[in-house]
């Protein structure tokens, strides 16, 4: 089994989808306007946007889950209340490619694109399912699209997902490029902090991939037996025996039958 830029990418795909979100019709949740006689006035242009905004939360919500079903079902509810809601088809392509529907998730991005070619959030979520499907440099393209998008507040989200894939394409200056630039934006995210180490490991940098990933295992709720085997490797690429024994016996303790502990118990380090 291979353990190294697949893993990192693995770990990530929870962190890289972006959020489908919609707006409401009218500010700060204001009351809808009611008749003389108390009744809800007849036109209220606000409704079907809350309507639309409550099922693509609960379809969010379902899709988080692995309830893909019940989430298809909330944002086909989403849709009858607002047609045009390029959110909903958004989120349908990312539901849909978790379900390895490829042909209706490569149909339900290009209709939410259809809606709203300068939508940054689309335009990521597509990327990833291309990437996914070793389709680098039309993901590496779109990527660089969402980023081109004026005042795009997932930039962040995007170098990380763009560097992710260029390290699996096998481009590792790139990645390195694009996940600094991550890092620069959000030096908290331990994805990104793993994704770049990983990078910097592949590349025989040891020091520096060190540094990373120790801003990642310093904090035991943010490590897992990736970061871990991945610290324990470059300690061995390093000849600092001691710490791999120190990372061992962690993995040990805590992930006992995770197969990066049974590669570490076979002496299968390059893995």
């Amino acid at each position: 089994m291979r353990l190294t830029v697949f893993a990192v990418a693995a770990f990530a795909a929870a962190l890289l989808a972006a959020c489908a979100t919609t707006t409401t019709g009218t500010a700060g949740g204001a009351p809808a306007a009611t008749g003389g006689n108390g009744s809800r006035a007849a036109a209220d242009p606000g409704d079907a946007d809350r309507r639309a905004a409550v099922r693509m939360e609960l379809a969010s919500l379902h899709f988080s889950r692995g309830q893909y079903e019940t989430a298809l079902d909330e944002i086909k509810l989403a849709l009858a209340a607002k047609p045009d809601l390029g959110a909903a088809f958004s989120l349908r392509g990312l539901v849909y490619a978790s379900m390895g529907e490829e042909a209706l998730a490569e149909e339900s991005f290009a209709r939410a694109l259809q809606i709203n070619p300068r939508d940054a959030d689309t335009m990521h979520n597509r990327a990833w399912f291309l990437c996914q499907r070793d389709r680098f440099a039309e993901a590496d393209r779109l990527f660089e699209q969402a980023l081109a998008v004026p005042q795009y507040r997932g930039a962040e989200r995007t170098f990380l997902a763009q560097g992710v894939c260029l390290s699996r394409a096998g481009r590792l200056d790139e990645a390195e490029r694009k996940l600094s630039r991550a890092y620069e934006l959000d030096p908290s995210n331990p994805t990104t902090a793993m994704s770049l180490a990983e990078v910097l490991y592949r590349r025989g940098e040891y020091e520096r991939a060190r540094f990373y990933i120790r801003r990642v295992n310093t904090r035991e709720e943010l490590s897992n037996a990736q970061t871990l085997w991945l610290a324990l490797r470059i300690e061995n690429r390093l000849g600092n025996r001691s710490g791999v024994e120190d990372f061992g016996r962690a993995l040990r303790n805590r992930f006992p039958q995770a197969p990066e502990t049974l590669a570490y118990e076979r002496g299968k380090l390059d893995d």
